[in-house]
């Protein structure tokens, strides 16, 4: 969903300043959450964290064995994040 939503933001100057105007707010990511949400794309707060902390939790799984000495790199988890750096 963010990727198709990333996409169109690239295309539309307009999504896309109003998208970036959401980290703004005195709570970012709700605010975030809430635009997508008028956009059509059911994004909800918790949803969005634990799936970059899912997303990472996989990717340790499937590589060294699954082994806890896998170091994390700073944002690799964060989608909300990554999101707005492909969008700046």
């Amino acid at each position: 969903m963010l990727d198709e939503l990333k996409s169109k933001a690239r295309r539309d100057e307009k999504l896309r300043v109003e998208l970036l105007e959401t980290r703004k707010n005195a709570q970012p990511l709700s605010a975030f959450c809430r635009k997508c949400r008028e956009l059509g794309y059911e994004i909800y707060d918790m949803d969005l964290i634990t799936a970059g902390e899912e997303f990472y939790a996989t990717m340790r799984r499937s590589t060294n064995g699954g082994g806890e000495n896998s170091p994390m790199l700073e944002g690799e988890d964060d989608f909300y994040e990554l999101f707005f750096a492909g969008l700046e």
